[in-house]
């Protein structure tokens, strides 16, 4: 899966002077697979070698005569991220709403459809323009690949609308017409589900690679939810659950009975969803900028991974619950706030964000993955936690080229 993807890099590329090379390679000891006096030898925009630099393969010393060197000085480099939960094309402003949840009034999911209101009425020139801007914040923070949901638009022409543009700077489009039941169907929320898994899918299939629900009460019932997601599998869509952000429910349950790849937000967990989850190939994305937002409690991710659960941070950024397209902020959070160590919560925003989206050339720096990766001001990835809010991205690439 490599749509988002244009060219690649023109000549090779030989990274020098790593002093601390995170590769996530199974292959390699450790979680991380980390490699300490590292090179990485890019060619075609992938990972041709990685390794101790004077063990590199004379199978490959041509190549890297010919290469582009970028000497880093000691730096850490790591795998782009991959943020696999993001809302990036709206219209509007919720800075009041979060004004007045900080000053004590709770968070519920019926701010969206002011969202929703205000993306209704931008033109496609203005939220492309934004979402180009969100894209440049992804990247200046070290994300390399994203998903990007739809769900700002809830009428036929704005969720295929919301797609289209989406597709434009990411192959991992969402489709999420059922993100919460718009004004115009308050009282008659099983219309608005003959709708979304009727013309809206037909309309949004094309342009989407995944399906998502919003299983909560105030949003979507469980049947409801059910309906939807399986008239997208049947579609050929890819399935994904946000579940359990704002009390138990059943969504967990949903999520595994039908094989999603993912089902974010587990913020309310029962032993029930974590054996279940464990059990399942299905990844528990967690959402650290939501609870950090909302001031809700924030999800046991030691819970989770002592059973042996998959385990992603995203970003979630929206304009609503956690307006952040940080990685290095989610990662933070998750150490200092949801019992992981940076290990973990590294792994979990880079190869975990990739097994969220099924995703097997992303998240690692293994011979043949795509040369995304990060060079960090930093000599390990533990600061981007030991160091939270501090700069430390200091040069990203996609595919061998540089972007950021």
């Amino acid at each position: 899966m490599d749509g988002d993807r244009v060219g690649a890099a023109a000549a090779p590329l030989l990274v020098t002077g790593i002093g601390e090379l995170v590769t996530n390679d199974l292959s390699r000891a450790g979680a991380l697979g980390l490699v300490s006096s590292a090179s990485l030898l890019v060619a075609d925009g992938r990972v041709l070698w990685s390794g101790e630099a004077s063990a590199l393969p004379a199978e490959f010393a041509a190549t890297a005569a010919q290469a582009e060197v970028v000497d880093v000085g000691g730096a850490a480099v790591i795998p782009g991220f991959v943020d696999s939960h993001t809302h990036l094309v709206f219209g509007g402003d919720r800075a009041a709403e979060f004004e007045a949840r900080i000053s004590g009034q709770p968070y519920s999911a019926g701010g969206i459809r002011s969202t929703v209101a205000a993306t209704r009425a931008a033109t496609d020139a203005f939220l492309a323009s934004r979402l180009d801007g969100f894209v440049a914040e992804l990247h200046a923070q070290g994300t390399t690949t994203f998903e990007v949901k739809s769900g700002y638009g809830l009428t036929v022409e704005d969720e295929a609308r919301l797609l289209r543009l989406a597709s434009l700077v990411t192959a991992e489009t969402t489709f999420l017409g059922a993100h919460v039941v718009p004004a115009e169907y308050a009282d008659d929320p099983d219309a608005y589900v003959d709708l979304v898994v009727g013309p809206m899918l037909d309309a949004c299939a094309p342009h989407a690679r995944w399906i998502d629900v919003f299983c909560e009460t105030g949003a979507f019932t469980p049947e409801q939810s059910h309906r939807i997601l399986s008239a997208g599998a049947a579609r050929g869509l890819g399935v994904r659950v946000h579940a359990s952000q704002l009390a138990p429910g059943l969504g967990i349950a949903l999520a595994v009975s039908l094989h999603a790849a993912s089902v974010d937000h587990c913020t309310y967990l029962t032993d029930d969803d974590i054996s279940r989850l464990a059990a399942s190939d299905t990844v528990a994305t967690l959402l650290p900028g939501v609870e950090f937002s909302t001031r809700q409690r924030y999800p046991d991710a030691r819970r989770l991974l002592d059973a042996g659960v998959t385990v992603a941070i995203a970003s979630d950024c929206n304009p609503g619950s956690s307006f952040t397209s940080s990685m290095p902020f989610c990662i933070a959070v998750a150490v200092r706030d949801m019992g992981m160590t940076p290990t973990e919560a590294v792994w979990a925003a880079t190869a975990g964000g990739a097994a969220a989206l099924r995703r097997e050339d992303v998240g690692h720096l293994a011979p043949g993955a795509l040369a995304d990766f990060v060079v960090l001001r930093a000599p390990g990835y533990v600061h981007l936690a030991y160091r939270p809010g501090v700069p430390l991205v200091d040069a990203v690439y996609r595919g061998g080229t540089r972007v950021a």
